[in-house]
């Protein structure tokens, strides 16, 4: 017998036995996820942040957030849907490249340029494009010989699977930016080059499609996500920005096709989970991680140390002391794209006292932020001006500055970027009159405004050259150019004793008519009455009800949110509290409620 053949054989049956015993748990592993087959995608997304680094969660705790997401499961992908990189002082100093610098940091793999990220040039951008650790995409940007500006899209490969991303721009950017920005540029219609490129995916055998779109939602959106989800199938997802939407407002209802949206200011982060079963995508699950979940949440330590860092090396620009104000200086989105505040008096008073027009004119979406009572510096007035536009006068005609002002109003009382704050003029607005003819009344320095006349009008680059769609001001003569408009504010207000607190109006609007519908009377049938003796009881003296109640008006409010409030027109408000300008209401303020 040889034994040495016999002991060799027994190790070897020794070993199997073990390896089987080692391993087989593990191989059980293995067979159940391949008989589940299924794979979780995340992809985390932001929106508008219009370079606010530590508002909302800021971008420190963002970072932190997708350092977990990605710890409980690797296959994230995080984007974003423009506007990011401009916008306050933190980016504008450094023309973007502070933001690049920070998302790449964080580990952004996909960006769409919005109309804002135009506001320093197209080769601005096309040079923040080369420092960028993440593809910057868009398919509907044209040069004039025909090529795109930016690649189209771009196919991500994760957990096994390729996701196609693509970007769309807004239209709007042509007249959103300054139009010299996007000079020789085409922003093709969103649909078609959507149709487009999801064959083009689709022919590369992506496992799914996401399109990565500054278009908006709202009112004031013209090429919205809405045409594009309606328009084109195969789109898995579609990741929105412009309007600063968020999930509760957008209209998914019975659709195949998802659009999320964060918002703006990173109020909060976008998570949408995407299931793949058996390589099918089987589940879109969006939610919306708000900045007061991760109220508890520790910000990451180098996301927030690099903020710090780029923060003091601005301070020697921004902490220069120019001015002081007793009061706030108002500069909430919601009032200056929808009526006149102390902030936007102060800008127009400023652009008129520097150039000494007839009149002055500014949009009511160039004002970025509110200054706080007390110390007023550089930093303060750059971040309420933070793109860089200069003063100009040209020559306009009466029946130029008549359109102008239709065309600021035509929105109100809805919000709008166009919104015409001016200054040494004065107008009736009534909305009773049709669209196209509501302004009337127009006096220029006291005097009623002549039609053929011709008016030397202070305005900013951006407008004067058809921004915001002032298509009338991109004819005229021009006058003259003067400085940056923040500095042309900040000489005004070195110039002051006081700032204005109060409100100067210098629109009147004549509330639209409610018309009540006639009351039909139904015909009462008389039946015979038999009298009963009545026995009088004394009775007690009743109170009498109440006719009024006050409501004191919060940050933030406007008169047609405290109308719904108690199921009123803020017409009816507006006329109830004699208010001349409706859309002009101050924190404090008490605004009577009539109850009968």
């Amino acid at each position: 017998m040889n034994f040495k053949k016999t002991r060799i054989l027994s190790l070897l049956v020794m070993l199997t036995m073990v390896l089987g015993l080692v391993f087989a748990p593990m191989v059980g592993v293995y067979a159940e996820e391949a008989a589940d087959n299924t794979v979780k995608i995340t992809i985390v997304h932001t929106n508008d942040i219009h370079s606010r680094v530590s508002a909302g969660l800021g971008y420190a705790k963002v970072a932190a957030k997708i350092k977990a997401l990605k710890e409980a499961n690797p296959n994230v992908l995080v984007v974003d849907a423009g506007d990011t990189l401009h916008g306050q002082t933190f980016a504008t100093i450094s023309k973007g490249e502070s933001i690049v610098k920070i998302m790449n940091s964080i580990g952004y793999d996909v960006m769409t340029p919005g109309n804002h990220d135009f506001n320093y040039g197209q080769d601005r951008l096309l040079e923040l494009k080369e420092l960028m650790n993440f593809d910057l995409i868009t398919a509907n940007v044209v040069k004039e010989d025909g090529s795109m500006l930016l690649e189209p899209y771009v196919i991500k490969e994760v957990g096994g699977l390729k996701i196609g991303f693509f970007g769309l721009s807004t239209p709007e950017t042509a007249y959103k930016t300054n139009p010299l920005n996007v000079e020789g540029l085409t922003f093709a219609d969103p649909v078609e080059a959507t149709k487009k490129i999801v064959a083009e995916l689709q022919e590369k055998g992506v496992d799914a499609i996401i399109a990565v779109a500054h278009l908006g939602i709202d009112e004031e959106s013209i090429d919205k996500s809405y045409g594009v989800r309606d328009s084109v199938e195969g789109i898995d997802l579609i990741i929105d920005g412009h309007s600063h939407s968020t999930l509760d407002t957008i209209d998914n209802e019975g659709k195949d096709t998802l659009i999320v949206s964060t918002g703006e200011y990173n109020n909060n982060l976008g998570i949408v989970n995407l299931t793949f079963t058996d390589g099918e995508l089987s589940a879109v699950e969006p939610t919306l991680f708000s900045s007061e979940e991760a109220a508890d949440l520790e910000a990451d330590a180098e996301i927030a140390a690099a903020i710090a860092a780029i923060e003091e090396e601005n301070k020697e620009i921004t902490s220069v002391i120019v001015g002081k104000t007793d009061v706030e200086l108002d500069g909430v989105r919601e009032h200056v794209r929808g009526g006149e505040t102390n902030l936007s008096n102060l800008i127009t008073d400023s652009m008129l006292a520097i150039t000494k027009a007839d009149m002055a004119i500014t949009n009511g979406g160039g004002i970025r932020a509110s200054i706080p009572a007390g110390d007023i510096t550089m930093g303060d007035i750059i971040t309420v001006l933070p793109f860089g536009n200069y003063v100009i006068v040209k020559e306009y005609t009466g029946a130029q500055i008549l359109a102008a002002l239709e065309h600021g109003t035509k929105s109100y009382p809805e919000l709008a970027g166009s919104f015409a704050q001016v200054a040494g003029a004065t107008f009736t607005l009534d909305l009773n009159a049709e669209a196209g003819s509501r302004v009337k009344d127009v006096k220029i320095g006291g005097e009623l405004l002549d039609l053929e006349k011709t008016y030397k009008v202070a305005t900013n680059d951006f407008m004067a050259v058809g921004g915001d769609d002032y298509i009338m001001f991109k004819e005229g003569n021009l006058v003259a150019e003067f400085q940056g408009l923040d500095e042309v504010l900040i000489e005004y207000v070195q110039e002051l004793e006081t700032i204005p607190a109060e409100v100067n109006p210098r629109m009147t609007v004549i509330a639209k008519e409610v018309e009540e519908e006639p009351v039909v009377e139904e015909p009462v049938i008389e039946e015979p009455v038999v009298e009963e003796p009545v026995v009088e009881e004394p009775k007690a003296e009743e109170p009498a009800a109440a006719t009024t109640q006050s409501y004191e008006v919060k940050a933030g409010d406007v008169l047609w949110r405290i109308a719904k409030q108690f199921g009123l027109t803020w017409e009816k408000l507006a006329e109830f509290n004699s208010l001349k300008n409706p859309h002009l209401i101050f924190p404090g303020q008490q605004i009577l409620i009539p109850v009968n």
